[in-house]
């Protein structure tokens, strides 16, 4: 059985949980590799709606043992909250693994992303304030503190003194608040360690172990391709590698040990946030779109950007992860819709003043800024598409909007998300093979 990777194609919100749960149902282990509780899932199982923010979709399925990656950040609340609120709802989080050498948000880096961001002001990125960045930022700096830092008392005072000492100058002296106490977080850490203890583990040795006996293992990322670090629209972009590649480095798996890359992307397509996004719509057919759709966020309950389908992010998205398959989600929103606008272009302004038109992703931002979209047109459908079992039963426009998709984005398009259901999902080619 294959090592698989789930990546969003887009700004985020494309659906991944529900893809996710489709494959990960036929999958032995899945891991999440990247992102903290800033991300948001949303499953339905029968009915029920599971909103999941830090935890790997997998765990929806008993038969699944979920992992979290070294490439995640926990906050150690958030975790315990949403273990605490799917056991209430009958659901066993016994198998859950934690890795050890996964990093920690510690009370100090919420209150830090919360201070940065209103000090940026008209600049600011449009973060959670959930401390993720924060987090980040000391694991890259080698003064972050990892899971199994909490077990060794010592050490872990060492690690929150050395994380603290220019935090609290910078409280003191930026932002004329009072420093934070040492003792106070490593209480607080040592408390919720003896909480988490039951759940770590190895996580690297274990997914290794299982993809060398055989078994099958689903990599998920938080976020999508466009708000990576580095591959993503620079600066506003989340804190960690959500594309393909932070598969291997936030789980440690080798590349070899991936046989498939799949993409998701919604049939239009939708941000939270700061930043540039050159299909948003800001127009009726905008809000149309956000209440057909409930493009309201998981994490925060902020309303979502809207905008119509990027053939340029999907062709990049295709390019940066190596994708093989696409999901493609949402599609029954799109239905009544007289026509259907694909973005196949952008008229960007250069650096001069001049203007080019473009028909692959710039990666100066400038230019994305700039980026007018140029659209070809699909004729809707009005059918009601959300009971379809197979392809063919999708109105000849519908398979029509779906296979021009599939050219643009240059990968094959092997599953359709015609309704928000579990069951509500055709399937075209296999994706566990």
């Amino acid at each position: 059985m294959p090592g698989i990777v789930i990546v969003g194609m887009q700004w985020g919100d494309e659906g991944k949980g529900k893809a996710t749960d489709l494959i990960g149902s036929k999958m032995d282990y899945v891991a999440r590799f990247n992102g903290g509780n800033n991300a948001g899932h949303t499953v339905v199982v029968d009915d029920q709606t599971y909103a999941l923010h830090l935890l790997p979709s997998g765990i929806i399925n008993p038969q699944v043992t979920p992992v979290i990656g070294n490439g995640v950040v926990v906050d150690l609340q958030a975790l315990f909250g949403e273990i605490d609120g799917l056991q209430a709802r009958g659901l066993d989080c016994s198998k859950l693994k934690v890795s050890e050498a996964a990093h920690v948000i510690a009370p100090f880096h919420r209150t830090l992303d919360k201070l940065s961001e209103r000090f940026l002001g008209s600049h600011k990125i449009g973060t959670t304030g959930r401390g993720i960045g924060p987090s980040y930022v000391d694991k890259v700096n080698r003064v972050g503190i990892r899971v199994h830092d909490l077990f060794n008392e010592g050490h872990l005072r060492d690690k929150v003194q050395a994380s603290l000492r220019q935090k609290n100058m910078e409280l003191e002296k930026v932002y004329a608040l009072p420093q934070i106490d040492v003792e106070e977080v490593v209480d607080q850490l040592l408390e919720e360690a003896e909480h988490l203890k039951p759940y770590v583990a190895n996580t690297s040795l274990l997914l290794n172990q299982a993809l060398d006996a055989g078994k099958s293992v689903l990599f998920e990322g938080g976020q999508a391709t466009m708000l990576d670090v580095d591959h993503g629209t620079y600066p506003y972009v989340t804190s960690s590698n959500c594309t393909a590649g932070g598969a291997c480095t936030g789980t440690g798996v080798g590349p070899t040990k991936i046989d498939r890359v799949i993409g998701v992307a919604k049939a239009y397509i939708t941000r939270v946030g700061e930043g540039p996004f050159p299909t948003e719509l800001h127009d009726e057919s905008g809000e149309w779109l956000r209440q057909q759709g409930h493009e309201f966020g998981v994490t925060t309950g902020r309303s979502r950007r809207c905008g119509w389908f990027d053939a340029l992010v999907a062709r990049y998205a295709t390019q940066i992860n190596g994708l093989t398959d696409i999901v493609l989600t949402k599609l029954d929103v799109l239905t009544g819709l007289e026509t259907i606008p694909v973005c196949v272009g952008y008229d960007v302004t250069l650096a001069d003043g001049s203007s080019v038109r473009v028909n692959e992703m710039p990666t100066d931002q400038g230019e994305v800024a700039s980026a007018k979209p140029v659209y070809e047109e699909f004729p809707g459908w009005s059918e009601d598409i959300s009971g379809a079992q197979s392809f063919d039963e999708f109105p000849q426009k519908a398979q029509d909007y779906v296979h021009r998709l599939e050219d643009l984005s240059n990968c094959r398009i092997s599953a359709i998300g015609s309704g928000a259901g579990r069951d509500q999902i055709v399937s075209i080619h296999s994706l566990v093979d």
